[in-house]
């Protein structure tokens, strides 16, 4: 009964758009444009109805779908084409012979030759290299034509190209493509206007505000209520904050409201979890009958996870949703920070050139840390809810502490607004520190010497009025960009990649179920599934013979039991994989009943994604399954090397490991034994080395040489011996042999060191390893805002 009541909620919804679609249609004689007004109608009603509801970030995965959608059902673009743009298989083990094209670039293009429409593309790019160079390193590729006659290519083909080429432009390429197919109209980022939206709602229409961080859309509900003479003096606007008991109120104002054609608004409903299927009963009741006045007005947070997800359907269904974002870019968050205050807030300090200038640095690291987070993990591990309450408390502790120090106490600032006032938000060490460098960099004694820069380009500006200041960011702020924020402009591109593979997987996710792997290339979702599922067998190797091994290391050496340990997880590992195909591969012959573990496993694996009972087992990975697949080989080939006589490799592959700490922690204790050193007295000291894997032949005399990582951020120059600044669109050059070895604490020299994160993925935050201090002429705050970390796998 509850899904049928669903149902009939999403339908009633749809037809009223529907209708109105209808009506709103141009007139047409001739029943073929008729037809055609009618469905363009409808296609951009739904569209407006739904992308309102839906925050900046999903809408373009929402017109992506659309317009694949429709393109498909009209036969106008190649399923096989469009599975492989949103696949994006990789032929794995390539070297790119191009030094424009990573390896990965390289991998996507040979995987892409393997296609009639695109045979030849390698031996095109290869023979007119400096024609692709200049195409690949463009701006906005996307504007250009493609070299030779790959610009005849359809716009799919070239969607394909493009995305192997330069992936960081994917997000701007699939806008390019929706406009082209469908009309400029999908791709105009307007807000609509409140008072459109209000017209369609009605008694039975709730509208349904979902709150971002810094925005009030209630502000446009005063506002329009206002000039329809709704106000709460008129006692016709009844306004209920929910969270505190207020649910007897909330049910009487509801109440009086559909009686009088009253206007309710109930803020925060997100925090009554436990009366959320009364007010759907309540709403439900009041929608039929009620004064047509009679306007609900709703808001509530989103929720992070799907578990919490409690907001009923039937509410979501019926209402029309809004969502109202804050302004994005340091230009709209540094006016915004500076709206909080006013000229009066500038003149209540006796000490009126320190609390101008620190309260506008106030402003700038506010702006800064709360759009850092667009950067992904380079830009904060973890997302904090930073908030204008952060930014104003501050500026009232900075008035109170200058109103009673004759000496303006920096160091007690610094403290008060990076450890208490923002960092009471902050949960991971390196994004405090992170926090403490900006502060350190932003309020210091040189801010009233006229010395100090907020960014390159931007010093801080002198002694002004309120609007003064205003205009001095319209007139000085550079234009948007990473070094704003003390970051690299690689940060840009490794963001919009990863927002471009974000979106080519959900979309990608979203296919229908039904239907087969690009129609016309005579594959079944299950045919796939099964020969994807055969090669993992095939090539998957027998498991380590423990009792065998662990006759072989009798010495027990903290070397040996590092092997034997990732040996016995990866047995775990393959026993899971074999097991859960071997089902799989029963349930698709029709030999077992299929459990919704192995549905999840197929769709898994149709998706090329790797399944959650072998994640669960393995090490973290942000590689889709065919790559993954093809790592694990690597890991049980270097494993087998080492356990085959427990001689610890020349270099060793530290990423190759389930559990890199356990072998860093085995060089402090190999190297404690020898010396009869404390464990925990010592620390691991790191020396970059000027060679690479192939130049060892033998392991060090005393700790170990390691290899595979990546630097993330910046690079490191094996002339100098130092971190520099990366090259651009060299987003994670790999690190030289690096030789680690243990040393008694006291010897450490901390002088000119770089304190470096290791974390496994670029994910980094719970893929925390290690800490390596790196040499560094320049400033170590400059690699703290830069984001600078060693990654194990990228």
């Amino acid at each position: 009964l509850q899904s049928l009541q669903k149902v009939h909620c999403f339908n009633q919804a749809f037809s009223v758009v529907f209708q109105k679609a209808v009506l709103k249609a141009e007139p047409e004689e001739g029943l073929k444009q008729r037809v055609s007004n009618l469905i363009d109608s409808i296609t951009s009603s739904v569209f407006q109805y739904t992308t309102r509801g839906l925050f900046e970030c999903d809408k373009l995965t929402y017109i992506a779908q659309l317009a694949f959608q429709i393109l498909l059902m009209n036969k106008d673009i190649n399923p096989v084409e469009l599975d492989f743009l949103l696949r994006y298989p990789v032929q794995p083990g390539v070297t790119s012979p191009v030094e424009f094209l990573s390896n990965h670039s390289w991998g996507g293009i040979k995987s892409l030759c393997s296609m009639d429409e695109f045979r030849n593309l390698d031996r095109d790019i290869e023979g007119s290299a400096k024609r692709w160079k200049k195409f690949v390193e463009s701006e906005c590729p996307e504007k250009e034509k493609f070299p030779q006659e790959w610009k005849s290519k359809t716009s799919l083909q070239r969607l394909c190209m493009m995305r192997a080429l330069r992936p960081d432009r994917m997000t701007y390429a699939v806008r390019d493509f929706v406009e082209e197919k469908l009309g400029s109209k999908y791709v105009i980022g307007r807000s609509l206007d409140f008072a459109v939206s209000f017209e369609e709602s009605g008694p039975a229409t709730p509208m349904f505000f979902i709150l971002s961080p810094g925005v009030d859309p209630l502000k446009d509900v005063e506002k329009h209520g206002r000039k329809l003479g709704y106000t709460f003096d008129n006692k016709n606007f009844h306004n209920v904050s929910l969270g505190q008991g207020q649910e007897v109120i909330a049910e009487q104002a509801l109440n009086l409201a559909a009686k009088n054609g009253h206007w309710v608004i109930l803020q925060n409903i997100h925090l009554v979890a436990r009366w959320l299927g009364t007010l759907e009963k309540l709403l439900e009741q009041y929608g039929d009958g009620s004064h047509e006045n009679f306007r609900v007005f709703i808001s509530a947070e989103p929720s992070s996870t799907r578990e919490g997800h409690i907001i009923p359907q039937g509410i979501l269904e019926t209402s029309i949703k809004i969502t109202n974002e804050p302004p994005t870019g340091m230009h709209a968050n540094l006016h915004k920070a500076l709206d909080n205050f006013n000229q009066d807030t500038l003149e209540m300090c006796a000490r009126e050139n320190e609390f101008k200038s620190i309260l506008f640095a106030l402003c700038y690291f506010h702006a800064v840390v709360a759009e850092r987070r667009k950067f992904g993990p380079q830009g904060w591990n973890r997302s904090y809810p930073f908030n204008t309450g952060d930014l104003t408390i501050s500026v009232n502790v900075l008035y109170n502490y200058l109103e009673a120090n004759p000496k303006v106490p920096y160091d007690d600032l610094r403290y008060l607004f990076g450890e208490i006032m923002y960092g009471g938000h902050i949960t991971d060490d390196w994004d405090r520190r992170l926090c403490r460098t900006y502060l350190e960099e932003f309020v210091k004694p040189e801010m009233m010497e006229g010395e100090l820069y907020l960014a390159p380009g931007f010093p801080l500006p002198g002694n002004m009025d309120y609007n003064s200041y205003h205009q001095y960011i319209d007139d000085n702020l550079p234009p948007e960009s990473p070094y704003l924020y003390g970051l690299h402009p690689n940060a840009e591109i490794g963001f919009l990649t990863q927002t471009s593979e974000t979106l080519f997987r959900t979309v990608l996710e979203m296919q229908p179920r039904d239907r087969g792997v690009g129609e016309g290339s005579g594959t079944t979702r299950e045919e796939k599934v099964h020969v994807v599922l055969e090669e993992i067998l095939e090539k998957l190797p027998e498991e380590f013979n423990m009792a065998e091994l662990l006759g072989k290391a009798e010495e027990r050496t903290p070397y040996q039991v590092v092997a034997l340990q990732e040996c016995e997880r990866m047995n775990i590992l393959t026993q899971e994989i074999r097991c859960s195909l071997h089902e799989l591969s029963l349930g698709l012959k029709g030999e077992l009943t299929m459990t919704s573990d192995m549905e999840n496993l197929q769709n898994a694996i149709f998706l090329d994604m790797v399944p959650e009972s072998w994640t669960k087992r393995a090490y973290p990975s942000m590689s889709g399954l065919a790559l993954w697949f093809t790592d694990l080989l690597a890991r049980i080939r270097e494993l087998e090397a080492w356990s085959a006589d427990f001689i610890l490799p020349s270099a060793v592959w530290l990423a190759g490991f389930f559990n890199p700490q356990s072998f860093l922690t085995a060089i402090m204790q190999a190297m404690a034994r020898r010396n009869e050193w404390p464990l925990d007295s010592m620390c691991l000291q790191c020396d970059v080395t000027k060679k690479n894997r192939e130049d060892f032949s033998s392991p060090p005399r005393e700790g170990a040489y390691i290899h595979g990582l990546y630097m993330e951020g910046a690079r490191w120059d094996t002339q100098t011996g130092l971190i520099v600044d990366a090259r651009l669109k060299e987003l994670t050059p790999t690190m030289p042999v690096m030789f680690i070895k243990a040393i008694p604490v006291d010897k450490q020299d901390n002088r000119n060191l770089y304190q470096c994160p290791v974390y496994k993925t670029r994910q980094r935050g719970p893929t925390y390893v290690w800490t390596f201090n790196l040499k560094t002429k320049e400033n170590p705050s400059k690699w703290t805002l830069a984001g600078v970390a060693l990654l194990l796998q990228i």
